[in-house]
């Protein structure tokens, strides 16, 4: 298997020929792997390449592993399974909830998440936090493209232009008040990171200034904020994605600023997050991102009940909205080869202010710039850009009300959703339930008990066979997608040699992916509506 896969990808990257996977194109001719959203569009133009994290620091993960050359002789598939773990668990992210007293009254119940990159570095982020002044919590996934720049801003700044818009006035004032009093401000939310995610330090002060100015115009009006929380999302993805495209225009003393500002503007990130406090789940969507809820039946059975659609060419929603929004002349032009204006798969996104300015802003922001070649920061205008903004940061939002049947939800970028449906995850995920539950026996203690029994109980256990198991279920759904066969089962040498491509190959058989899983207290939930 192994020699065959090898043989079949050195073939490819051999020549220049293009194949055709999943409703995308995948090209071997993309300069720095620049990612396939923003592609295989101008043979005489420069294409928009992977940019770095703007702030020097990458997502860290296992790369001792990949190979850097295509040749036949340094090539090899051969990863024993503690590597292939190694690799596929590096991301692993975990929580679960407990109040003071050590017992779980909230309707999340713990979330897993993991990442496994395509591109170096990768350009997918996530974020979760708790609102402390909701008590709600909040889960984000963002699929960023043309560069990491975008979706790292997004992922840092969404939650609390969510939360703020959420707060009352009372407590919006209060923050104003510490903040002009030079006082503490208290937290709006509580993260939960895994210990790489990056962060930009160094431009923080300027985001919070940023997000002082939001809650200030909020307070400016004449009523209470007040906001729904349907509106709130709404509000805070469009305002965030405002700043974004005014802070480049902003003058910039800091050089390093103005570079970053530069790259999260002219890069793009599509945007899912999801809300949850008590039984009121809301999920806010811009772009192909995507939230699937599994749900057990009561004969049993898995349903499965999608909360977004995918933003893009294949939606009749999205095709007519444009088509609303742009003159009848235009209507054969928006989507070319199924891509917004021949460029982007979805369309809706962060950042991407090539397809919302004017063409005289983006060029006087490139020209008064410095090195933008340098920040991978290429001026295109596309073909028949006559009707700016194309694109939109505006998400379609969601409201479920949960029932006790009502077990998880998934949230993930489009590198899962290409190579996993909707059932298939929520059967990936239900039978990952049912096989921790039946390789759990009960823990009988014999008194007295002491380290010697624990032990055995352990190695009884682990003889069941609980340790070959993934025990974080994003990493049992990221081992699917990767190396699964035709048959729905994953296939070692198959996963091997997906883990093992070089990096100007592998963004060829598979994207980014970035999962994450939100397990619901079922008790909680039915004690909700006992109690209302």
């Amino acid at each position: 298997m192994s020699r065959t896969v090898s043989s079949l990808i050195l073939s490819l990257a051999r020549s220049s020929i293009i194949l055709q996977g999943k409703g995308r194109w995948y090209s071997i001719c993309i300069p720095n792997r620049n990612k396939i959203k923003w592609k295989l569009i101008f043979s005489k133009t420069r294409p928009y390449p992977a940019g770095s994290c703007s702030s020097g620091r990458t997502f860290f993960f296992p790369k001792a592993f990949r190979h850097t050359s295509t040749e036949e002789e340094h090539f090899s598939f051969q990863l024993s399974p503690a590597q292939i773990n190694n690799i596929l668990r590096a991301g692993e992210l975990s929580y679960r909830t407990l109040d003071l007293n050590g017992k779980n009254a909230n309707s999340v119940l713990r979330f897993e998440s993991n990442q496994l990159a395509s591109n170096s570095p990768i350009e997918d982020r996530r974020s979760a936090a708790t609102c402390l002044q909701t008590a709600g919590m909040m889960f984000g996934v963002f699929d960023g493209h043309a560069g990491a720049a975008c979706a790292q801003a997004v992922s840092e700044r969404l939650l609390h232009y969510i939360a703020v818009s959420l707060m009352p006035r009372q407590s919006l004032e209060e923050i104003e008040l510490a903040v002009e009093a030079m006082k503490p401000v208290r937290p709006i939310l509580q993260w939960h990171r895994h210990p790489n995610d990056v962060e930009y330090q160094k431009i923080t002060s300027q985001y919070f200034e940023n997000l002082r100015v939001y809650w200030q115009h909020l307070l400016d009006l004449d009523t209470e904020p007040g906001f729904s929380l349907e509106e709130a999302m709404i509000c805070a993805f469009k305002r965030l994605d405002s700043d974004i495209s005014l802070e480049v225009q902003a003058p910039q003393e800091n050089e390093l600023m103005r570079n970053i500002a530069l790259q999260v503007a002219f890069s793009g990130a599509t945007a899912c997050v999801a809300h949850i406090d008590s039984v009121h789940l809301h999920v806010a969507n811009t772009g192909d991102c995507r939230a699937v809820l599994g749900v057990c039946e009561e004969d049993g059975t898995w349903s499965t009940l999608p909360l977004t659609r995918d933003h893009n060419a294949y939606d009749e929603f999205e095709i007519r909205r444009l088509k609303r929004e742009h003159p009848r002349s235009e209507e054969k032009t928006l989507f070319v080869n199924d891509r917004l204006l021949g460029i982007l798969m979805p369309s809706r996104a962060f950042g991407d202010v090539q397809l919302k300015w004017s063409k005289e802003l983006q060029h006087s922001i490139l020209e008064n710039s410095c090195d933008v070649e340098a920040l991978n920061i290429y001026q295109y205008v596309p073909p028949n850009y006559h009707t700016p903004p194309y694109l939109t940061a505006e998400p379609e939002v969601t409201y479920h009300k949960l029932r006790s049947k009502d077990k998880f939800l998934v949230i993930a970028s489009d590198g899962l959703w290409e190579m996993l449906s909707n059932e298939k995850v929520v059967k990936l995920v239900a039978g990952h339930l049912t096989e921790l539950n039946m390789q759990k026996p009960p823990l009988t203690f014999k008194k007295p008990v002491n380290l010697g029994y624990m032990h055995n109980l352990l190695l009884q256990r682990k003889s069941k066979g609980l340790a070959s198991l993934d025990q974080n279920i994003a990493t049992h759904l990221i081992r699917h997608a990767v190396g699964s066969n035709e048959y729905g089962e994953v296939d070692p040498e198959k996963l091997a040699a997906m883990l093992t491509l070089p990096e100007d190959l592998a963004r060829m058989y598979r994207d980014d992916i970035t999962v994450t899983v939100v397990y619901f207290n079922s008790e909680a939930i039915e004690d909700y509506y006992k109690n209302h």
